[in-house]
Parts: C-alpha cells; sequence; structure tokens
C-alpha cells in the first residue's frame, strides 16, 4: 500500500464534527420505510459518515483492521455488492415498524443495497448486515433417519442423498440502544455506561455521543436456516415448526456427548424438514452463544469443576458450579432472541423445538404464540448429557413428564474426571 491508502492523524470520534453522518444521515428507528429510517453507517473508510457507534462486521472488524496491519488490505477498500443481492425476498412485515418490536437488528439490513443504491453510488459506504443465500445441509444423522425411515426424500426440501435444502440467512448485530434498554428494565444512560465499562473503554462514544443511538457491538450474530417456501412467512396459515438454538461448539460440531446441544439440533431440523414437506415452514436460528454467553474458556472451566466436586458430576449442583465460576448461571438472557422471528413475520409457533423456560418465556411475552412445545426424545439424549437434563428440568425446564424428584437427581452422579 502506499501513503495514500493511510491518514497520517488519528481521527478522534468521541466528539461530533460539523457536516457528521449524524447530520447528514439522521436514523429514525422504527420508521415505516428504509428511506424514512435512514441509512445504518458503520464504514470507517469515511468516518464522517458513520452514523452508529462501532463498525461494520462486528468482532471480525478486528481481523480487518489485523488485514490493515498486515499491508494485505487498503483500508479504502469498499466492497463491490454486484450480484450481493438476496436469493429470496423477506418482508417487509408489520413487525419492522415501530420503535420496540425489533432492537438488535437492522430489519432493512439485507436490502442496504438495493434501496440506498444512489448514496452508494455518489460515494456513501453503506453496507448489508444481513445477505442472504441458498444451500444445502448435509448431516450424517440426516442419512439415518433417512435410513430409519423417520424422514423419506421428496427431491424437494429432502434429497435422496440426505441433504436438506435450505435458505441460509447471516444477521449481524445492529442494537437500538434506547430499545435494548428497555427490554432489560433499565435507563439508556446506565445502559452505556455499562456497555463502555465492562469493555474496558473500548468505545467512548457509548458514554461522549447521546446523538448516536445505534451501536455495532463486536459479538456473534444469528444464522438462520429456512426450510420450505420463506415466501409463506408473515401469512397466517402458514404452519411454523422452529428451534432457537445457542451455540454449542464442542457438541454442534464435534460431538461431545457431555451435552445435548447437537442432538437437539439435529432433532430441530428433522422436525424443520417433515413441516417443510407438509406445505409448512421450518427455521433453525442458530445464535452465537458460546457456553451460554458466558464463553468457551469459562465452559470448561466449569467442566473441570463439576466433574471434579465431591460426588462427582451431578444435577443437584449443576447450575451452582457455574455460578462458582462465572458468577452467574446464564448470561444468554433471552430479551433479544425473539427479533429474529419478528423479522420473518412469524405471530406464531406450531411446533417449539425447545424444552427451555427462558426461550419460551421470551417468545411468548414478545406476542408471539407457541402452540406445541417438543422435548428432545430420550433415546437422543447421550448418557454423559443425563445431568445436564436432569438439572435444567429441576430448574422449570418444559419436560411432559414433569419436574424431576430430589431422589431422582441424587441418581444423576457422574463419572470423574480422569474418565474422559
Amino acid at each position: 500500500m502506499t501513503s495514500n491508502n493511510r491518514t497520517t492523524h488519528i481521527r478522534l470520534t468521541s466528539h461530533p464534527e460539523p457536516g457528521a453522518g449524524v447530520g447528514r444521515f439522521p436514523l429514525v428507528w422504527g420508521a415505516s420505510s428504509a428511506s424514512a429510517r435512514g441509512p445504518i453507517i458503520g464504514s470507517v473508510t469515511n468516518p464522517a459518515d458513520r452514523n452508529v457507534i462501532g463498525a461494520y462486521g462486528g468482532a471480525y472488524a478486528l481481523y480487518r483492521a489485523l488485514a490493515v496491519s498486515a499491508g494485505a488490505l487498503n483500508p479504502l477498500a469498499r466492497p463491490d455488492l454486484t450480484n450481493t443481492d438476496p436469493v429470496v425476498a423477506i418482508g417487509p412485515h408489520p413487525q419492522w415498524c415501530g420503535p420496540g418490536t425489533i432492537v438488535s437488528l437492522d430489519p432493512w439490513g439485507h436490502q442496504a443495497g438495493q434501496l440506498f443504491r444512489d448514496e452508494i453510488a455518489g460515494g456513501t459506504d453503506i453496507r448489508p448486515t444481513i445477505a442472504i443465500t441458498k444451500a444445502r445441509l448435509n448431516l450424517p444423522e440426516l442419512n439415518h433417519a433417512l435410513e430409519a425411515g423417520r424422514l423419506k426424500p421428496d427431491g424437494d426440501v429432502v434429497h435422496a442423498n440426505g441433504d436438506v435444502a435450505v435458505t441460509k440467512i447471516a444477521i449481524d448485530p445492529v442494537w437500538h440502544l434506547p430499545g435494548v434498554a428497555a427490554r432489560f428494565g433499565t435507563s439508556e444512560t446506565q445502559l452505556r455506561r455499562t456497555l463502555f465499562e465492562q469493555t474496558g473503554g473500548m468505545f467512548p462514544e457509548l458514554v461522549t455521543r447521546p446523538d448516536m443511538s445505534v451501536f455495532l457491538p463486536p459479538i456473534g450474530g444469528t444464522t438462520v436456516y429456512i426450510m420450505g417456501d420463506a415466501t409463506k412467512l408473515g401469512k397466517p396459515r402458514t404452519r411454523i415448526a422452529c428451534r432457537v438454538h445457542d451455540e454449542c461448539n464442542g457438541s454442534d460440531v464435534f460431538g461431545s456427548d457431555i451435552c445435548t446441544c447437537r442432538p437437539y439440533l439435529i432433532h430441530g431440523i428433522e422436525e424443520c424438514a417433515r413441516e417443510a414437506q407438509q406445505g409448512g415452514v421450518g427455521i433453525i436460528a442458530y445464535n452465537r452463544k458460546e457456553g451460554r454467553a458466558l464463553g468457551e474458556v469459562t465452559k470448561f472451566l466449569v467442566y473441570n469443576a463439576r466433574k471434579r466436586q465431591e460426588g462427582g458430576d451431578q444435577a443437584a449442583t449443576y447450575f451452582e458450579r457455574t455460578e462458582c465460576v462465572a458468577g452467574v448461571q446464564d448470561a444468554r438472557f433471552q430479551q433479544l432472541m425473539p427479533d429474529v422471528l419478528h423479522w420473518l413475520g412469524i405471530t406464531r409457533i406450531d411446533r417449539f423445538m425447545s424444552m427451555s423456560n427462558m426461550k419460551h418465556d421470551a417468545i411468548v411475552s414478545s406476542g408471539i404464540d407457541i402452540g406445541e412445545r417438543v422435548a428432545i426424545p430420550d433415546e437422543l439424549i447421550p448418557p454423559d448429557a443425563s445431568v445436564e437434563m436432569e438439572a435444567k428440568k429441576a430448574a422449570g425446564y418444559y419436560a411432559p413428564q414433569g419436574t424431576p424428584s430430589a431422589d431422582a437427581l441424587k441418581e444423576t452422579v457422574g463419572r470423574p474426571l480422569e474418565k474422559y
């Protein structure tokens, strides 16, 4: 790169500049159209245009910085959005309008390249925060389901080789700070200060720029997998099967048997595929919230604490061991989770593949009805995951057979760490 590609001074964004992006591109969250709402501009190629706190790409903005530092990326490079438009139309849906229904993603984020084409052509660096494509899922368990007769190929949703056709949607988080604060029952001022302090002062604009009400947090986003005709979403008579799944890399990818995450995910995909074959739509919403949003390091520390405690791993102390290490039992707090369902236009879920009381309550309290709750079949629970399952049932998770007794919890003593 030449020196022309790099600025010669540091530009601070802690205080507004004359003619800055907030004035040129004001945001009206919850407006009835994209033009009335305004574009989300988190670009660093022209800081004066920015009207949000943070940068495009969330956590990946840091990798972009490394690429620039290594000389591999021109810091002024802008994406060519030719042929990147969504392959399936999503929305608009009534839930997109109004300030409080969707507060953690940009409802118009997948259409940014289309809706603000003139501004982009004029030199404004506006980028999508949502991308929509098509793909096929190929998982060995789905082949087993075909062999067992639980799934049957139809050539459309489920193919003869076990592939499942999906519409795949990647969503970066976009937080409307006043709306997020309201969801958590706090003030915007307190939320901003806490975010600033708990990130080590990473984003001073949180406390110095009240004129910027939108934040692009450096966290993982959500991937949605839709089985069936996505254009049926939002139509009242469309049956919906849904699994909202929080990331568990050890189980989801590598098959670790200490929890039920991958088995439940596969079960959800099966149920969604069957619903799609019957004319409905199946939805998997996969959220990056590793280790109950406490992180994988914390999760592994908790594993050690659970297995090394006196008496071994047991359901009675399952949550207590997490709290001892992390200070809290669960940091996922599902208040923001229903936003993606509202974005899809969903008003009712006919079959909800989850036993989580937190997920269920968050969805229902957001105004989405849930018909049937579907628990994971007992035969899909790995032997070493029985401790987790019994602990969750005792904590209030949905179970068709009811909450386990105290004697049942005492019988879930696990094997010592040396067995692993």
